[in-house]
């Protein structure tokens, strides 16, 4: 299903990029996605090439300060070394290195 999808969907942009090309212009690059071919011209090829390169996904959270890991959570968290990572990180770093424990029951 995926890759009929893609194939679909890389299909759809050759043609709209080839759309602008002069006639006949040829396929300077045959792709094949899941056992269909895709050709595309060389404005198309450029574009799809320009496309991947500007693509930012958007999971994409930077890299850990600590290990390296570019797997940030929402809360920038690192789900290889699980400590906080940046500017959150070293706010909580530095509030649990204060953290003296919750008050005794003579401070009530």
């Amino acid at each position: 299903m995926i890759a009929d999808d893609l194939a679909d969907a890389l299909h759809q942009f050759a043609a709209r990029i080839a759309a602008l090309d002069p006639p006949r212009s040829p396929a300077v690059v045959e792709l094949t996605v899941g056992g269909t071919p895709v050709a595309l011209t060389g404005s198309a090829a450029r574009a799809l090439a320009e496309a991947a390169l500007a693509y930012h996904d958007p999971r994409d959270r930077g890299a850990c300060d600590h290990c390296g890991s570019r797997r940030l959570d929402d809360n920038f968290l690192c789900a290889d070394c699980r400590l906080p990572s940046g500017v959150f990180g070293q706010l909580v770093r530095e509030r649990a290195a204060r953290y003296d424990g919750p008050p005794s029951a003579l401070d009530a």
